[in-house]
């Protein structure tokens, strides 16, 4: 099963740390389940998943003139567009490939044949301890794991694998080990507030005695009954009496001489910087930065080019590697259109097709197409903005004859 599709986490114990037992600075262990658990890291793993899924996802062929044409009767076009698998949307599987990208640095899926055609692709856990890729002697690949109770050890050929970020070898890295140090901070931060939260906002205390009185046993156990058990957690009594000249000291750190929001505005900029997403994607706004002011445009701009597009280039790459057949690599090829970011901004996607069309770029039906439009009579021929006449009859429109001032000659049109 994959891990994604296993049963809700379970809400992780803030003192579950094994403090001492960890390789991290903040003595805290923290895998897949403890990272989608810390608000920033799930937003961020969110964001990316869901937008790269939803954005559409097709097969085209390149003719010889160098145009490409969607290529819906392609046996590879119903797989990424449609179902890739008799579970699942094409939404739901490529966001489990993106999300499995954003943890383990890796995704696979097995290619189930029918015939020798691809009829399926079923998604593989990613988990270090799931999946076994080695290299032979000879250099090829090898899959090993188990998958409804039975083992298998395939080669590359039968497995649809998806690298992200790394070094070229037969894996790619893990995010969440790599950003263990981040991570068990956040988590650190996270568990400090849920304790105080737990205490009843409550500082730790001890009691001085007056004069330096060593309690007895009988009276120690009296006086931790009388003074301290009432007045632990949230729904503790608010004030006691203290005798005998009694005094108590706070020996804990404020949450305010901690710094402990700073710490965490901290914890949630560095997770952003791990995934390069921007802070204000997921709702935590800079200082001086309001949360959908002027320049949030060319944030989504720049986060397209730095942030989503290494993922759409290597999901493109790995469809034509491993899903194409050899023979038709150089003709056909899976492609996202990122203009599906462009909707939501319907004055600018108006102003971009209609410069597109006005330029001689795009026919009027081309760009009705993009918003799923029916075509138009007339509509498929190219203008351009003198006129808007079409293409082949430029030139050979007369100039207009220009009405002269009074006592001018008048001038015909040069020839």
């Amino acid at each position: 099963m994959q891990w994604w599709r296993r049963p809700a986490l379970k809400v992780q114990d803030p003192d579950n740390g094994r403090r001492g037992k960890s390789d991290t600075w903040a003595g805290r262990d923290v895998g897949p389940d403890g990272a989608m658990q810390l608000a920033a890291w799930w937003a961020c793993v969110r964001l990316i998943a869901e937008t790269v899924a939803t954005l559409p996802l097709a097969v085209y062929r390149r003719n010889a003139d160098g145009s490409k044409a969607p290529d819906s009767d392609h046996a590879l076009y119903a797989l990424i567009h449609d179902s890739p698998n008799a579970d699942q949307t094409a939404a739901e599987f490529w966001e489990g490939v993106v999300l499995s990208l954003c943890t383990f640095g890796n995704a696979f899926a097995l290619k189930e044949f029918a015939g020798g055609r691809l009829v399926a692709l079923t998604p593989l856990s990613a988990a270090p301890g799931d999946m076994d890729v080695r290299v032979d002697r000879d250099g090829a690949i090898r899959y090993r794991f188990a998958y409804r109770g039975r083992r298998y050890d395939l080669t590359e050929d039968a497995v649809f694998h998806v690298r992200g970020f790394g070094a070229g070898g037969p894996l790619g890295l893990s995010p969440v080990a790599c950003a263990r140090q981040s991570l068990g901070i956040a988590e650190g931060v996270a568990a400090s507030a849920g304790t105080l939260f737990r205490q009843g906002m409550k500082s730790s205390v001890f009691f001085t005695s007056p004069g330096g009185v060593i309690l007895k046993p009988d009276q120690r156990s009296d006086f931790r009954k009388t003074f301290i058990d009432p007045y632990l957690g949230a729904e503790g009594a608010a004030a006691g009496i203290l005798e005998g000249g009694f005094d108590v000291k706070a020996v804990s750190l404020p949450p305010r001489d901690a710094e402990m929001l700073m710490s965490w505005k901290f914890s949630v900029e560095e997770i952003c910087r791990w995934h390069r997403v921007p802070p204000i994607l997921i709702g935590h706004a800079a200082e001086g930065q309001t949360m959908w002011g002027s320049g949030i445009e060319q944030i989504m701009l720049g986060w397209l080019t730095l942030g989503l597009r290494p993922y759409l280039t290597r999901i493109e790459q790995a469809i034509k590697k491993r899903l194409i057949a050899a023979g038709e690599r150089r003709t056909v090829f899976a492609e996202f259109n990122v203009e599906g970011l462009l909707r939501a901004d319907s004055t600018g996607r108006a102003a971009l097709l209609s410069s597109l069309a006005q330029n001689g770029y795009l026919t009027r039906n081309e760009g009705r197409s993009l918003d799923n439009r029916p075509p138009m009579p007339g509509g498929d021929v190219l203008t351009v903005q003198s006129n808007l006449v079409p293409l082949d009859m430029l030139g050979k429109v007369p100039a207009a004859r220009v009405q002269p001032a009074p006592g001018d000659p008048i001038l015909e049109p040069a020839p």
